[in-house]
């Protein structure tokens, strides 16, 4: 289970440390300052990159910077974010996360409504999210003459090829490697949320390291908090036990747990087969998957698989009740097969004290380090095995799920990542000035 953590010693790290996590608050950052977010994705969705926008939003204004977001027409309103949303094209329902040809219109108008938003306001700074936020605040920052950060979270054709959106012999792949290629080198700073995307960003796209700050995916560690923690809490248990026979969970088996888009690229056909390799092998389980879109898709593959008497879906969860539900899970697994983008999740299993299984990725290292359970990258039947090894020793995997507790405490909390970005916006702002 060990392995280097794969690193560039010459990009700038806004990983965990005591010192960094003491510094005081930048001089122009206590003056109170105005970002301009630009979110192209349907804002507030309860996944991945979502969940990095509102800790990172959150952790900001409690440190006196404030950020306005601008996102697409579709979401959920949260009341302690100030959203602004594009206009709705007609026709134009809902889009699915991914890749997919309805957002160039959809950034079309998510251009426009941030034109005219940062007008009014006038902001400091433009903090754009994945490619397609950076691309649109490009020529936003460019006249108001303010600076442009890229919040990178993978390789954005990577991301369309894991997405089945292009093919590396497609024309049309050389043209967005073209576009993601530009965009990465006429920003003035790019945060990524781990030392694996640092390197791609030096390696395959040329990004001198000084432009680059890591600044780790985080975890709300109040709001994720294992059951054994709180069992104490008036009310808790009889909660759980509630939301246990709501769902149809059997009291008599331990539960293993996903949260997470539902998708290929994210391995549920592979957790699936892991499913019925364990139950095939007389091994006592029931999987409570969590998630969307895919539940139809992935219900009808459980059935074929005949794992109906073992696997729950329960389609979307409200982040804000994401803990209550991790908390019934005895073991968690990430089967993410996707190389470049980040794996947030993993930080909510361990947060909850959750002994994890991924595939063996340079992300999942990072997170987990030498206290992760890894299986080989696709490799389903190995996935199965290093759960079946979770289940068969509780005890050895509570005792897991209380070192990795202690590890996001100590090492993915948002007090950390915080200063690294403060610092970013400080660097740049000064720059301007």
């Amino acid at each position: 289970m060990t392995s280097e953590r794969a690193t560039s010693t010459a990009v700038r790290s806004g990983g965990p440390s005591r010192e960094l996590a003491t510094s005081p608050v930048p001089e122009l950052i206590r003056q109170g300052i105005e970002t301009l977010a630009i979110a192209p994705t349907s804002f507030f969705g309860d996944y991945g990159c979502h969940v990095r926008i509102l800790e990172e939003v959150s952790a900001l204004r409690s440190r006196g910077v404030s950020t306005t977001l601008v996102t697409y027409p579709f979401g959920r309103d949260l009341p302690e974010l100030r959203i602004h949303r594009a206009a709705r094209l007609p026709g134009h329902q809902h889009v699915s996360p991914g890749a997919s040809p309805q957002k160039f219109s959809m950034d079309a108008m998510l251009a426009a409504e941030a034109v005219r938003v940062a007008a009014s306001m006038r902001p400091h700074l433009v903090h754009g999210h994945l490619h397609e936020g950076a691309t649109i605040g490009w020529p936003v920052a460019r006249a108001g003459r303010v600076p442009l950060v890229l919040d990178f979270q993978g390789s954005m054709t990577s991301e369309m090829i894991d997405h089945g959106f292009l093919s590396r012999r497609s024309g049309l792949y050389r043209l967005f490697r073209t576009a993601e290629e530009w965009i990465v080198r006429h920003v003035n700073a790019i945060v990524t949320s781990t030392h694996h995307g640092a390197d791609v960003l030096v390696r395959e796209f040329g990004v001198s390291s000084t432009q680059i700050t890591v600044v780790p995916d985080a975890v709300n560690t109040d709001r994720f908090r294992p059951g054994w923690d709180i069992a104490a809490t008036n009310g808790h248990l009889h909660q759980q036990e509630a939301l246990r026979s709501e769902l149809g969970l059997p009291s008599d088996r331990p539960i293993v747990v996903y949260l997470g888009l539902l998708a290929e690229y994210q391995g549920i056909t592979h957790l699936l087969r892991a499913a019925q390799a364990l139950i095939e092998k007389g091994v006592e389980a029931h999987f409570l998957i969590m998630g969307f879109p895919g539940e139809d898709r992935y219900r009808e593959v459980a059935t074929r698989l005949g794992l109906n008497e073992h696997v729950t879906f329960t389609g979307a969860v409200d982040y804000e009740k994401a803990p209550s539900y991790l908390a019934l899970g005895d073991v968690a697994v990430s089967p993410k097969l996707s190389e470049t983008e980040g794996n947030g999740k993993l930080l909510n299993y361990i947060a909850m004290g959750l002994p994890t299984v991924a595939f063996d990725t340079a992300v999942s290292r990072e997170i987990l380090g030498d206290l992760g359970i890894y299986a080989p990258r696709g490799d389903w039947t190995a996935l199965a095995t290093e759960i079946g090894g979770l289940l068969r020793d509780p005890e050895a995997a509570q005792q897991l799920g209380r070192a990795l507790r202690s590890q996001a405490v100590a090492h993915h909390s948002w007090v950390q990542s915080v200063h690294a970005l403060l610092d970013v916006y400080e660097r740049v702002i000064a720059r301007g000035r």
